[in-house]
């Protein structure tokens, strides 16, 4: 896909997209995430997210809430464990508004003691209700004793207690410590030349002042597998299996996609939908994920089921990864994965936001973005014995720390 990029004098770069579509989609992603955060600051960056909604030099919640949606445009926000996301689609002559709103309220928010208070409140009961979700606690449960004692283990809404601590003080010092200028990027993918996008993103971003990045990050350290089984007030057993893995510069990436994608990735059609839903209807849900992260990478199985069914869905997925390592995929097998996998992500180029964001990230992990044929290209000269080796290093059980939240009783 043709794009271009200017690169500010501060380092922000401005990523475009040409696209003949009357609605455009961006988004300005900062490298910068929970895993940044200081131990008894955690929570911080989410934090951060909500409040620069709330009131700016110029604008108080509801101006900047109306700016976009009083033409109909879409504007929201996400935290990660290394990025902070702000993305808005919007209809074609809103460029400039978006652009200079994104400004204001990374730039210029002035985060007040009031709207502190609240948005506390508001997180905690986020928090409360994201304790009530086993299935999606259980994730953050599995990062934390994965990664244990590690800031990627922490909770990226942070804890009841982390949260009412935080402070005026600690914001400004976390986005001068980590809202580095050449991790910035300013993405648009919509119906204009570049060069206006280079005119708008430079008259707003270009008297950023320079902060350039120093890299602070450490990788977690190797740690023997863990196995853990906790009783809550739940009527299903819920279960999480995995390990890390490999980082987004590792040359296996791209089998692990592959591999995890084969496995328990989207559709219904993958290895353990097929054998641990249709044919034993054990679970509703089993899926798989891979999560590269910059310098480390986390592989996840999840499954739902009754209580009294867990060992046997154990068991079967057991199997399942057995038969994988000992008996690698024909190269036929293989085309067939690459093929789906292949398909999948060319069906994704349609979602014209994620595909901004996708694109904004790669240029701030690699400094390029690779077009459709190169990502292809690499799923293609994934070997057999790549698959082989990435196989029974990921699917060994041996090799795999599990959670397991069971029904009270």
């Amino acid at each position: 896909m043709e794009y271009n990029v200017h690169t500010l004098p501060n380092g922000i770069r401005l990523l475009h997209v040409p696209s003949a579509s009357a609605i455009s989609h961006a988004c300005i992603i900062v490298n910068s995430g929970s895993r940044d955060e200081k131990e008894e600051q955690s929570g911080l960056a989410h934090f951060i997210e909500h409040l620069i909604f709330k009131r700016t030099e110029k604008r108080n919640t509801n101006q900047i809430l109306n700016r976009l949606e009083s033409v109909g445009a879409d504007l929201n926000a996400y935290t990660t464990k290394e990025y902070t996301c702000i993305h808005a689609s919007f209809l074609n002559p809103y460029l400039d508004r978006t652009i200079e709103l994104f400004n204001d309220i990374v730039f210029h928010s002035t985060f007040p003691e009031e709207e502190l208070d609240k948005e506390k409140s508001v997180i905690l009961d986020e928090i409360s209700s994201y304790l009530d979700q086993p299935e999606e606690a259980i994730y953050d449960d599995f990062e934390d004793m994965v990664f244990a004692g590690h800031p990627l283990g922490r909770n990226i809404l942070g804890t009841a207690e982390s949260v009412s601590r935080l402070s005026k003080k600690d914001i400004r010092e976390f986005m001068a410590e980590n809202y580095h200028t050449d991790k910035i990027v300013i993405a648009v993918i919509g119906n204009y030349a570049f060069q206006k996008m280079v005119k708008i993103g430079s008259r707003y971003f270009e008297d950023i002042p320079q902060n350039l990045h120093a890299n602070t990050r450490l990788a977690p350290l190797s740690a023997k597998p863990v196995i853990k089984n906790h009783q809550k007030p739940i009527t299903q057993a819920h279960a999480v299996l995995g390990m890390p893995a490999y980082s987004i510069y590792h040359p296996k990436k791209t089998g692990l996609l592959l591999l995890n994608n084969l496995v328990g990735g989207t559709g219904m059609s993958s290895v353990l939908n097929l054998q641990i839903r249709e044919k034993y209807g054990i679970a509703y849900t089993i899926e798989t994920s891979y999560s590269p992260l910059s310098d480390t990478g986390i592989f996840t199985l999840y499954f739902g089921t009754d209580k009294e069914k867990v060992n046997k869905a154990l068991s079967l997925i057991y199997k399942e990864f057995k038969k994988l390592r000992e008996h690698p995929l024909t190269e036929v097998q293989l085309q067939k994965a690459k093929n789906k996998f292949i398909g999948q992500i060319a069906l994704g180029e349609e979602n014209r936001i994620g595909l901004i964001i996708s694109m904004a990230k790669s240029l701030i992990d690699h400094d390029k973005i690779d077009d459709l044929q190169t990502v292809f290209s690499k799923i293609q000269d994934v070997s057999r014995m790549e698959m082989a080796d990435i196989t029974n290093e990921i699917l060994d059980e041996r090799n795999l720390s599990a959670l397991t939240f069971y029904p009270l009783g």
